[in-house]
């Protein structure tokens, strides 16, 4: 149609000539105790929150709802209790919804040693100009702190979503880092837009979300992946990175590997992962402040330099 080709074509030439991302290239840093690579090992409970978000009628529809209540009822016990065998400490991104509605399962998680981050309230995915943006990241800092008593270092975008505002916003609220984008296998710090510095980021790794292969629901249709194909994937994807000398960071939700068939899949994995001898599987606030140490020690080296010079 001609009125939407002028269209597309007048904002075809408004858009940037220009990378959306324009950091620095990741430094290489090392990793601690001698490691090859790195994994953030970090999980994201959304509860009911992913069901009903779009349309909160269906709140009533109980079974579509019961798939997010599992994680309450048996998903995140379970993967408590896979992490105190393997010995193994990691980040937990709650909605604040979920804490509200099932505060029992989000302080078993704090009880656990974990780190819990930010993953905004209602799971609304960020958009800029969204006048919900705002709210969305407010609510959720509110609801940790008086529910849990805690004050987040780190921020996962719902729906791994991100913009200039809430960039902006998180760097002014005092988040260390967020884990959403898909654009780098190792640690990276953000430009902002008027050129200062912004948070971290420790970069998602998209093949290490599991709902892309286990969970299927009316409302999210996809096919089910047996075990081998998923393994193979993640080990392959791990052994390459760690080759790189870079980072994997997983995205596990307890609806999807809280239930047995994936829960047996995950600790195959992460045991596999121990047994590399070289791959240090951290939390995201032992990884920022490895970086923040690196970043440090790099710019008083770089100043040193500079004054010999």
């Amino acid at each position: 149609m001609p009125e939407t080709d002028a269209a597309n074509r007048a904002w075809t030439e408004r858009m940037p000539l220009a990378s959306v991302n324009r950091a620095p290239l990741a430094p290489h840093f090392p990793w601690p105790y001698g490691n090859k690579g790195g994994m953030f090992l970090s999980f994201d409970v959304d509860a009911e929150t992913p069901w009903n978000v779009a349309d909160p009628s269906r709140y009533k529809e109980l079974v579509a709802m019961s798939y997010g209540g599992f994680e309450a009822r048996v998903g995140v016990e379970k993967l408590l209790e896979l992490l105190r065998q393997e010995g193994l400490k990691a980040t937990f991104f709650m909605t604040g919804w979920s804490i509200e509605a099932h505060p029992a399962m989000a302080e078993a998680v704090l009880r656990d040693g974990h780190e819990i981050a930010h993953h905004g309230f209602w799971h609304i995915m960020p958009k800029p100009g969204d006048s919900m943006l705002v709210e969305e990241v407010e609510r959720g800092f509110d609801t940790l702190k008086r529910r849990l008593g805690v004050v987040p270092l780190g921020y996962r975008a719902p729906n791994g979503e991100s913009c200039e505002e809430l960039r902006v916003l998180l760097k002014n609220k005092g988040i260390v880092y967020s884990s959403s984008w898909r654009d780098d296998v190792r640690p990276y710090r953000h430009l902002l837009d008027d050129g200062t510095p912004g948070i971290i980021e420790l970069p998602v790794t998209m093949t290490y979300d599991d709902w892309l292969f286990g969970l299927s629901h009316r409302y999210s249709p996809r096919p089910m992946f047996p075990r081998e194909w998923v393994l193979s994937i993640w080990k392959d994807e791990l052994l390459e990175t760690r080759d790189w000398g870079g980072m994997v960071t997983t995205v596990i939700h307890p609806q999807c590997s809280g239930r047995p068939m994936r829960l047996r899949l995950l600790r195959e994995f992460l045991q596999f992962t121990k047994s590399l001898g070289d791959v240090w599987i951290a939390p995201g606030r032992d990884i920022a402040a490895h970086f923040q140490r690196c970043e440090a020690e790099a710019a008083k080296n770089g100043a040193a330099k500079n004054a010999t010079s």
